[in-house]
């Protein structure tokens, strides 16, 4: 298989010159995934909207389906953490995951009632056990997990305000900003 190195993300599945259609490195839909690129050449900037890549190892995203997971999976992803509660899942989501061979954590978090230290603990908990995994965080748009991080980093971390609320804004915090900083100011 001859492969182009060097490459942006969005030019991989169109440059790349394949000499051996039976490579196992071929997915069905015919695009070609160098397992030496990042996330074996699978552009999830494309596949994700919203999409968040606050390190190497942290992928943040909205809802997922199954054309998603399996993505996913191709992209070397090893955890799924859903901040999702039931009543917004659309598909088996745990069984997805795990049919794709990931792990999967449920950590239902429904709106602000839910932003409390007890499911932020629960949530820096889920992270500790599964540092230096390559991890997917999600719920339906970034937002919920983009404010579980800020508590994370503020409540337990010890970050201050702004660092605490810089870190939540890199992982999808949108809407609920005034909430969580709200929340940040009252001690813990």
């Amino acid at each position: 298989m001859t492969l182009q190195k060097n490459m942006t993300s969005t030019e991989n599945s169109a440059s790349l010159a394949v000499s051996d259609t039976k490579d196992s490195n071929i997915a069905p839909d015919n695009n070609v995934y160098d397992n030496d690129a990042p996330d074996n050449g699978v552009d999830l900037a494309s596949l994700f909207e919203p999409y968040f890549r606050p390190d190497d190892n942290t992928i943040v995203c909205g809802a997922l389906d199954d054309e998603k997971v399996t993505a996913l999976a191709r992209a070397g992803v090893e955890l799924v953490i859903n901040l999702q509660p039931d009543s917004e899942l659309s598909f088996d989501e745990s069984a997805a995951v795990e049919r794709a061979g990931m792990s999967y954590e449920h950590l239902p978090i429904d709106g602000t009632t839910d932003l409390k230290q007890l499911n932020i603990l629960a949530f820096d908990n889920i992270l500790r056990q599964s540092h230096g995994k390559k991890t997917v965080l999600h719920c339906g748009s970034g937002n919920r997990v983009g404010a579980a991080i800020a508590l994370r980093a503020g409540w337990l971390r010890g970050r201050k305000m702004d660092t605490a609320m810089e870190r939540g804004r890199s992982h999808g915090l949108t809407s609920l900003e005034q909430e969580v900083h709200n929340r940040l100011l009252v001690p813990r």
